[in-house]
């Protein structure tokens, strides 16, 4: 682990950075991405964290915020993995062909992959059959991100 995180570590200041192909929602007051929490804390610490401002990166258009440097790192090494699904719109919602922010708070890792929900209804829905859920969404996705607005 010490020696993924140095690796992302100089992949981080050497420029060397995966991109999200994801519009992510950002905070319309403050731009910060899933109002501030650190993306990486929901697989490390299994609940969601506030990102400190010493903590900062500038990721897909919108700026992320960690609990740590490590955090930091292997964000940066992969925000494909770590940032959340379907630019952080609730999967559920997208699966019905609408987009609703979902709520850093209404969270769930499925299949290594963050997702977060508008409803704890939605939530439960998605837990209980993913593989479906995933599909109509993954399918309407495409459609929906291209009509999001800049």
């Amino acid at each position: 682990m010490a020696v993924f995180v140095l690796l992302a570590a100089f992949a981080a200041a050497v420029g060397v950075q995966a991109a999200t192909t994801e519009r992510i929602i950002a905070n319309r007051f403050s731009g910060l991405a899933i109002d501030g929490f650190d993306p990486v804390a929901y697989f490390v610490d299994g609940q969601p964290i506030l990102g400190l401002q010493e903590f900062e990166a500038w990721q897909g258009g919108v700026v992320w915020r960690f609990h740590n440097e490590g955090n930091r790192a292997s964000f940066l090494a992969h925000p494909e993995i770590y940032g959340p699904q379907f630019g952080g719109y609730d999967p559920m919602d997208v699966a019905r062909g609408v987009t609703v922010a979902g709520n850093p708070r209404l969270w769930l890792v499925a299949d290594q992959r963050l997702f977060l929900f508008s409803r704890e209804e939605s939530r439960e829905a998605f837990a209980a059959d993913p593989e479906r859920y995933l599909r109509q969404a993954t399918e309407r996705w495409r459609v929906l991100e291209r009509d999001l607005p800049q």
